[in-house]
């Protein structure tokens, strides 16, 4: 598939089926975002990769109103960067997050960017807090995103050229 054509195809989907991520194909995802590049290559992210139902159910709760598409997923991965190893981590990781997202659809895997950073659980505490209760991740480790990922129940059409909003393009000056 050429570059422009994923990008044109690519879409969240936030329902999903009940047939599981092939095993293969989940590490194809994680590999992509591994394979990410970083500032002054430092690679200051991490991923906690959770399968577990019960864990995801739990997780849904992170996040008023959207986390609860995490109920019905396969599967979630939790990005977060490491603030010991570089201030540039909410780019490295988005680049992470945009990585695995491109590579999800392009293996017919739905998935949906769950913001994190902050944002607030339906207990109202932060997000970052909610998910490092649930996941024992460290305090120097922050929340970035959750990759939400699920086998698509339904595909919406992909993006035009011509739909593109070209009007916020300025050359040269605003």
């Amino acid at each position: 598939m050429e570059l422009m054509d994923m990008l044109l195809h690519r879409r969240s989907i936030r329902k999903y089926t009940e047939e599981a991520i092939p095993e293969e194909k989940l590490e194809k995802i994680v590999q992509a975002g591994l394979l990410s590049f970083a500032g002054r290559g430092l690679n200051p992210w991490e991923m906690i990769v959770v399968r577990d139902k019960d864990m995801l159910k739990k997780m849904s709760g992170c996040r008023v109103g959207c986390g609860t598409m995490l109920d019905g997923a396969d599967a979630a991965i939790v990005v977060l960067g490491d603030s010991n190893k570089s201030d540039t981590i909410v780019e490295d990781c988005s680049i992470v997050m945009a990585y695995m997202h491109l590579m999800a659809d392009t293996l017919g895997v739905g998935s949906c960017w769950l913001q994190g950073r902050l944002r607030f659980a339906v207990d109202e505490s932060s997000t970052e807090d909610y998910l490092r209760n649930l996941l024992h991740y460290p305090e120097h480790m922050k929340l970035e995103a959750v990759l939400v990922l699920g086998m698509p129940a339904q595909q919406p059409e992909a993006h035009t050229l011509e739909a593109l909003h070209v009007e916020k393009v300025h050359k040269e000056t605003y």
